[in-house]
């Protein structure tokens, strides 16, 4: 009998399963450091424009007169979202002394994300004590409908 020097189909197909494994993990990973990174790109956004609406309305008494376009334009930044939605800005109905930033397009995990997060110096947070995430929002819909609500001011 001749000696065989070659790899035997049950070892091809163990390598293959073990590289169909590495990269399902690899794959995973990878998906989970680009959601929180585009989470990591939201919060530093609404922080910026919560740095703006701040500077710009800074001599006034109330934010009656906040402009999506303006906040934007001198941030130098789009209205659009990581997640395909918009930001939003707009004063609070019931209270001219307090803006609302918007976040819409989430989908069901990242909009519970949202909401449970600490947003800080955001008037929820800060007046339970930093114990309440201070956004509020819907989670409910099954598509990238979902809008979660951030108030600041006073």
């Amino acid at each position: 009998m001749k000696q065989e020097s070659g790899r035997s189909m049950i070892e091809m197909m163990g390598v293959l399963a073990i590289m169909g494994v590495i990269t399902v993990a690899a794959i995973a990973g990878i998906n989970s450091a680009m959601n929180m990174q585009k989470r990591n790109t939201v919060n530093d956004e609404v922080l910026q424009m919560v740095a703006q609406v701040r500077q710009t309305f800074s001599e006034y008494d109330d934010f009656s007169n906040i402009n999506n376009a303006t906040i934007f334009g001198a941030i130098g930044m789009s209205n659009q979202n990581p997640y395909g939605g918009a930001y939003e800005i707009s004063v609070n109905p019931s209270n001219s002394r307090q803006f609302v930033i918007s976040i819409t397009g989430l989908s069901k995990s990242d909009c519970e994300y949202f909401v449970t997060k600490g947003w800080d110096g955001s008037v929820g947070y800060e007046m339970s004590g930093r114990t309440q995430s201070g956004a509020s929002g819907d989670c409910t819909s099954s598509g990238d409908q979902n809008v979660v609500q951030i108030t600041y001011g006073e």
